[in-house]
């Protein structure tokens, strides 16, 4: 089993439409929500992400076929006054997992990140999945807290649809 971590060039048909396809899998999964990405994400999605400096893909492929992706976007840390990555999305085939994907994808955003002389690297993740919870804690993340005695921080979001 031969693997390849690759930086996505969304001007690379192939690349792209491998993105799509990773991306789409994982929107059907429970985890990503159970249902394909919308024609509109699925027509715009490519266009937009070359107009974003900010944001950053890797493909896993194993002997030639994509087997997981990760989604990433560069913020800043006002408390540490220099850049963050944070992991947006992170997808494995069913076919390909168990099998340290994830953890390869990973150590090579924080090698990314490190790189770019960031602080930190921040994900979500829902808290009924255990499997991936446990393959980040294996990586170092944690919650966090600023004051114990206020609790850890909670992921909260708005839609503007």
């Amino acid at each position: 089993m031969k693997t390849q971590i690759t930086l996505v060039d969304y001007h690379n048909p192939t690349q792209a439409a491998d993105l799509m396809m990773l991306l789409n899998a994982y929107a059907k999964d429970s985890m990503g929500g159970g249902e394909p990405l919308s024609e509109y994400v699925q027509q715009n999605l490519i266009t937009n992400l070359q107009n974003q400096p900010q944001v950053f893909s890797l493909i896993c492929y194993v002997d030639e076929t994509p087997a997981g992706l990760v989604n990433c976007v560069k913020g800043f840390s006002t408390f540490s006054a220099k850049p963050l990555v944070n992991i947006h999305d992170v997808v494995v085939l069913p076919l390909f997992r168990g099998q340290g994907i994830s953890q390869l994808m990973l150590a090579e955003v924080e090698s990314i990140a490190r790189d770019h002389d960031c602080c930190k690297l921040t994900l979500e993740v829902l808290e009924g999945n255990h499997i991936a919870k446990n393959a980040y804690q294996k990586l170092g993340f944690a919650g966090y807290e600023l004051d114990p005695g206020m609790g850890q921080a909670v992921f909260w979001q708005k839609s503007l649809k």
